[in-house]
């Protein structure tokens, strides 16, 4: 006879939080977001990898390429590349992350001196950059000697056909950085020559890379910024559990900090496989897997290696596996149930395994909710896929702006490495994804600072300034559906917001 469990799956919106005594010290400006997100021994050792605000951006082709990886580090999370592309793409768009800011950049646009204008103005295009490096054979660690920004050419005088030679701030005009220099030596030497940017140079004049004043400004503007020891954005990336043995020395190669098996259902022996040898080909590797709902699945997974495990069946927006299959788990009771299985294994073995509750979020008080319910961090995907940074189109839809935002298990995705049926490679049998719209939101940072203000706030309202503080002086309570009603506006006739032009 099967298994029934007595508890009722539950989902975020069933649950509130009962306010605890706030303190004097309890202030928004005082609660500490970061969080461990990979597994260690707690009260012996620092946890290796951790994140600057709990989020993390989903493994999904509408939500994780690099633009979101950049704008989420800057802003202090972590997104994981989603990996149901080619494995070159994958690693070039980690690498794009871990160039984009570190302090000493590799230079990315550099051209020969007998390069024309039309060059110039072609890798502009491409890239967006507008300085360029002019060095002897045209690589990046060629012999430098010049740069061409934009303030070398007006288009409406410098003809195309121009060569850079002609028009170049050359060498012997360049304040420039020798080989080992500090980044703070660096930005003093931007600061003292009112410079935007300062080649460094090797003994025997080549170019080792480019420090950009507009990175010192940006990091003051992001001071949560997500950096690793080289002072590189940090970047995750998906992996599957097939062309693994291929994906994950790339991956490596171009620096991702982090991997997670993607999968709506981690409880396999694929995922077991996958992370063994993920461990016996790097045993520094850090990489999570999931998803599951209950304590067998963790250990499970655990025991096979996961630094971390995601936790969530079918509660996605864009998820409809609970339709189509039938299993998984209301979100809530699945990280109540998971947490108390993460907190045994702890108490058992020292190792704490840090979850991250994926899914399941529809208003900003369901982050706190999950945080307090046990999770360490969460995993967003409609969240994300609203903003400006996302991968995918802004449309005008009924007069209304939105973005397309499509699930992994849709036909769109076509992600069959994920979700086909066991038969024929390249086959998807059913969805468990649609192909939807989300309102249009507009900037990544903008919105996620409103976000966590809220979580800072709803924290000290419970008493709390850190994560595990909340997690372990939480008050959570069952709601009826009448009082979730009464949590709104009612018995009002709300005014219509006034629109300034």
């Amino acid at each position: 006879m099967a298994t029934i469990f007595d508890q009722e799956s539950r989902t975020f919106s069933e649950y509130l939080l009962i306010p605890n005594l706030t303190t004097k010290i309890c202030t928004p400006d005082r609660v500490d977001l970061s969080t461990g997100i990979v597994k260690f021994k707690k009260g012996v050792e620092e946890c290796p990898v951790k994140i600057n605000l709990p989020v993390t951006s989903a493994v999904m082709q509408a939500v994780s390429d690099d633009g979101l990886g950049i704008a989420l580090a800057r802003s202090g999370g972590l997104s994981f590349i989603y990996g149901s592309q080619s494995i070159n793409s994958q690693s070039e768009m980690v690498r794009r992350v871990k160039k984009y800011k570190a302090g000493l950049v590799q230079s990315d646009s550099n051209l020969k001196p007998d390069a024309t204008l039309a060059d110039v103005l072609a890798i502009k295009d491409k890239t967006g950059h507008s300085t360029i490096a002019v060095t002897e054979d045209g690589t990046a660690n060629g012999r430098l000697v010049g740069i061409v920004t934009s303030r070398d050419y007006r288009l409406t005088r410098t003809p195309t056909d121009s060569k850079v030679s002609d028009f170049m701030t050359s060498l012997d005009h360049l304040v420039t950085g020798q080989e080992g220099i500090s980044l703070s030596e660096a930005n003093d030497i931007i600061w003292d020559h009112k410079i935007n940017q300062l080649p460094i140079v090797n003994d025997e004049g080549q170019m080792v890379g480019m420090v950009f004043r507009k990175d010192y400004d940006d990091h003051k503007e992001n001071p949560d910024e997500l950096l690793d020891a080289q002072k590189r954005l940090m970047v995750g990336a998906g992996i599957n559990t097939r062309d693994y043995m291929e994906r994950v020395p790339a991956l490596v190669n171009a620096g991702a900090d982090v991997f997670v098996i993607d999968s709506s259902d981690g409880f396999s022996e694929y995922q077991a496989q996958t992370l063994q040898w993920v461990k016996q080909y790097n045993p520094n590797i850090k990489i999570g897997a999931g998803n599951v709902v209950d304590e067998e699945g963790f250990r499970y997974l655990v025991d096979a290696g996961a630094d971390f495990v995601k936790v969530g069946i079918g509660g996605g927006s864009i998820c409809i596996t609970r339709e189509q299959k039938g299993i998984g788990r209301g979100q809530a009771s699945a990280v109540l149930e998971v947490a108390k299985a993460r907190d045994k294994y702890y108490t058992e073995t020292g190792f704490y395994v840090p979850i991250c509750s994926d899914g399941g979020i529809v208003y900003d008080y369901h982050m706190t909710l999950a945080m307090a319910m046990g999770a360490d961090f969460i995993m967003l995907g409609r969240y994300f896929a609203r903003f400006d940074e996302s991968p995918t189109r802004k449309m005008l839809v009924n007069g209304n702006f939105v973005k397309e935002y499509w699930g992994e298990g849709s036909n769109r995705a076509r992600n069959w490495q994920r979700y086909d049926d066991g038969g024929e490679a390249g086959k998807m049998a059913f969805e468990e994804g649609v192909d939807s719209y989300v309102p249009y939101a507009g900037k990544l940072k903008d919105n996620l600072d409103v976000s966590m203000a809220k979580v800072r706030a709803t924290m000290c309202a419970c008493g709390s300034i850190s994560i595990v503080e909340l997690q372990q002086k939480a008050r959570l309570v069952v709601v009826s559906a009448t009082s979730i009603v009464e949590g709104g506006a009612h018995d009002v006739i709300q005014k219509e917001s006034e629109r300034h032009g």
